[in-house]
């Protein structure tokens, strides 16, 4: 069953299925003015090793999709007995045939099957593993430019891919689906960071990509994230459009966790519009929508951050912060601190600097200093949580600028929030 496995493993690392082989093998045969016959059962017949020779122009074929002699698929030749005395023709031909050949070589310098490298799932995977590790960074950190620089240079290597090699339909969507999930880590990055003109171009690349992509997964995030930078940009009516392009998105009639995530997000929008109808419509939809979702649905790594409940609760306290309902952002606060993984130390920052101001809000001036003070240093200054402490501080002076907890604030921020930015 060697050429069984050959051929087998040459299409899942080319990503083809039985159906898209034949398609590519006929393809090849109408270009050089032959009848495309091969069907989905000619393939299978070659993988179970019923034909162990195919014809010669299929043979011819193969070669040219897979950019290797067909017995390093596993075809097996025929034995055949030659003529002593081969036709006159036959024996021109054969010559003309070894020629052009060995005159191509002898001009190319270059062995006949290594022209093009033809890519697959096995150079997807591969992209995907580098960018699990980058999205393990941003987790943790976020808003650096290496984060932001290392999502671009993945991208362009996802688009290199494209340009130097030859894939199948479904890896070429593959790599474009790749290329626009980096740009749109990229453009992430920069909305952490608040480098705002750089997220907007990220935004306008990654859009882009993913309709070449045709991935309404990856649309769905890009399209997310543009509701997010408007938000962050104090454009709420931006946010709202943005954001109701990626509720409409196939995916979220498909998989309610999706679904469950543009609804969260567009409460904090609705937050920032002072409409506490809507606030509570679009979380109470984002309520039903998580317990529809199944929780252990395979879903793309940059879902891992985003599809659970801590999320949830984090956009409530968003959305209730910016009405101004301080006991219900503190009740969210610390339901997501409470369910927020060890590794979204970032997340962790930006909840707790919120559980402040919620708790200075209603007059809580100790355990608000408190929980201000808990950030780490290197947290605390990460870009959005410095911009909440900055908050914090100025309303603690303004409600009691010369109580013990404002001062306890003061030198404390002295001494840890140096560099803030």
């Amino acid at each position: 069953m060697e050429g069984i496995g050959a051929l087998g493993k040459r299409m899942r690392e080319a990503g083809f299925t039985q159906v898209e082989l034949a398609d590519a093998i006929n393809t090849h045969l109408r270009a050089d003015g032959h009848e495309g016959t091969v069907s989905d059962r000619t393939v299978r017949n070659w993988l179970t090793g019923e034909t162990r020779w195919p014809h010669e122009r299929q043979r011819a074929a193969l070669e040219a999709v897979f950019n290797c002699p067909v017995t390093e698929l596993g075809f097996i030749p025929r034995r055949v007995s030659l003529p002593h005395a081969p036709p006159e023709d036959s024996v021109h031909r054969r010559r003309f045939i070894a020629t052009s050949a060995a005159a191509a070589l002898a001009a190319t310098n270059t062995p006949v099957f290594a022209s093009q490298k033809r890519f697959g799932m096995s150079d997807v995977e591969r992209l995907q593993t580098k960018f699990a590790a980058l999205i393990a960074t941003d987790f943790r950190y976020g808003g650096r430019r290496t984060i932001e620089t290392q999502a671009v240079e993945l991208a362009e290597e996802a688009l290199t891919i494209q340009n130097h090699g030859t894939a199948t339909q479904r890896v070429r969507g593959a790599l474009y689906g790749c290329a626009a999930s980096f740009t749109s880590s990229a453009m992430w990055a920069a909305i952490d960071g608040r480098r705002f003109d750089a997220a907007q171009r990220h935004f306008h690349r990654a859009s882009s990509l993913a309709a070449m992509s045709n991935d309404s997964t990856i649309q769905f995030r890009i399209w997310s994230h543009a509701g997010s930078l408007y938000r962050h940009m104090n454009r709420p009516a931006d946010a709202l459009a943005a954001n109701d392009v990626a509720r409409s998105l196939p995916i979220t009639r498909r998989d309610s966790m999706f679904a469950c995530l543009g609804h969260a997000r567009q409460a904090a929008i609705h937050g920032m519009t002072n409409d506490s109808h809507a606030v509570q419509q679009t979380l109470g939809h984002a309520q039903d929508a998580f317990e529809r979702a199944d929780t252990t649905e395979l879903r793309p790594v940059w879902m891992t951050a985003v599809c659970d409940r801590a999320e949830l609760e984090t956009l409530a306290l968003s959305a209730h912060l910016s009405l101004g309902d301080f006991e219900k952002s503190e009740a969210h606060a610390h339901r997501s601190l409470s369910l927020l993984r060890p590794a979204m130390q970032r997340d962790r920052g930006i909840v707790t600097a919120r559980l402040a101001l919620a708790q200075l809000g209603q007059g809580e001036l100790e355990s608000a200093v408190n929980s201000a003070v808990s950030i780490p240093g290197d947290i605390a200054r990460h870009p959005r949580v410095g911009i909440l402490l900055r908050e914090f501080g100025e309303l603690l002076h303004v409600a009691a600028p010369s109580s013990q907890p404002a001062r306890s604030w003061d030198e404390h921020a002295g001494e840890s929030q140096k560099g803030i930015s």
